[in-house]
């Protein structure tokens, strides 16, 4: 499909950031061709008061847990035992889970999310479907089949060596690949977290779990490996690399933010179910600072918000509640495009630029937008998720308002 795209591009700068300025997007055989400085009267899509930006990336999102929204007022391993792994145990049925995922990759796409590091459960034949059918609809990044062998319900725990061979034989299909996905310390021992180490070795796949997301779990992690601390345990079983994607760290010392920084792992901060959880203010300028690289998701169901750019202006809100200057602007737009989409791995997608796949929204903001002193911050925070009129992957109208 050749498309013609025209508005006010979201472009990377000189200064290694974001800028506007109007243009116009060839795009053929599914890649962007050529941007052209001016804005055409003719487009496919979009317009002179239309912005045009990259797809968005969502470094850690849970298929499984969409309907599951809003289950408040709980602790996390009190949230996990009451709404979410009975959400999961539904993922038994196949049919069922490839339904679901159906209706999820449409929402994603209705808010502009083109690109994922996606939990599914611990069933094979469903985690593999949703690979399928998540590809089919045009999104790309990862999903992974959740690894457990204790502390959840006896019909989502698996032996560990059973566990791990089923999910070597997940196969990637389009622009979804597998994602070794041990859930966390917690439903782990040690010997599946050993078993998932070798499998990412083996595969070279990516790797995503959770790390020291509240109090309790930290507390319960240390009772459950003495004498080794959380990020010790996984560093143990070879799951610490610039492959690995550890969910929050919100507790994280300075030497667990050493160690992250010195062996490439980045963390994928969610604001939002932080928020909704009462886990605590995970500091992104102090892991920042500290070396460490920093990647940030949804965390659907724990966060409430499916919509990247209300993540991202809940990391700016996390950082003026700890007393730092968050100014908006190319900062939060660059973490939701190319900075996730750089530390996913992702490296053909993320920014509007030649060569890369035409993974872009079409927006029409309905405000003022254009003569503000600073634009980029006022979409950030007028941000109304009735602005996008299409979500374009690969480029593929997958969804349009």
């Amino acid at each position: 499909m050749d498309l013609l795209i025209t508005g006010h591009l979201l472009l990377p700068d000189a200064n290694g950031t974001l800028e506007l300025a109007e243009g116009s997007l060839i795009v053929r055989r599914g890649r962007i061709e050529s941007i052209a400085p001016r804005i055409h009267a003719s487009p496919d899509f979009g317009g002179p008061d239309f912005l045009i930006t990259p797809g968005f990336v969502d470094a850690h999102v849970h298929l499984p847990q969409f309907d599951s929204i809003g289950v408040d007022g709980l602790e996390l391993l009190t949230w996990l035992d009451r709404a979410v792994f009975p959400a999961e145990l539904k993922w038994a049925d196949v049919g069922y889970a490839a339904a679901m995922c159906e209706r999820v990759a449409r929402e994603l796409l209705s808010f502009g999310t083109a690109n994922i590091a996606a939990y599914a459960t611990v069933h094979h034949e469903s985690a593999q479907a949703a690979i399928e059918v998540c590809a089919k609809a045009g999104l790309s990044g990862y999903i992974g089949q959740v690894l457990m062998d204790r502390n959840a319900p006896k019909d989502l725990c698996r032996p560990a060596r059973e566990s791990v061979a089923s999910a070597s034989r997940l196969r990637a299909i389009g622009r979804i690949a597998p994602a070794v996905t041990p859930r966390f310390a917690v439903a782990c021992t040690r010997e599946l977290l050993n078993e998932a180490g070798k499998l990412a070795k083996a595969t070279n796949w990516h790797i995503q779990t959770h790390l020291s997301e509240t109090q309790p779990e930290i507390d319960l992690v240390g009772q459950l490996f003495p004498g080794r601390s959380y990020l010790e345990v996984y560093k143990d079983a070879g799951l610490l690399t610039p492959r690995t994607l550890l969910a929050h760290g919100v507790w994280l010392d300075s030497d667990d933010l050493a160690t992250v920084a010195k062996t490439g792992a980045i963390v994928a901060h969610c604001p939002t179910a932080n928020r909704f959880l009462m886990a605590g203010e995970m500091d992104r300028e102090r892991t920042l600072r500290s070396g460490a690289l920093m990647a940030l998701g949804s965390d659907v169901a724990g966060g409430p918000d499916r919509s990247m750019v209300r993540v991202a202006r809940a990391m700016l809100e996390t950082q003026r509640q700890l007393g730092y200057h968050a100014k908006a602007g190319p900062a939060a737009w660059s973490q939701i495009t190319r900075w996730n989409a750089a530390l996913l791995g992702l490296s053909d997608t993320g920014e509007l630029k030649p060569g890369n796949t035409a993974d872009l929204l079409v927006i029409r903001p309905t405000t003022q937008w254009l003569s503000s002193h600073d634009p980029l911050s006022h979409l950030l925070y007028a941000w109304d998720d009735r602005w996008l009129r299409a979500t374009i992957t690969g480029g593929e109208v997958r969804w349009q308002a």
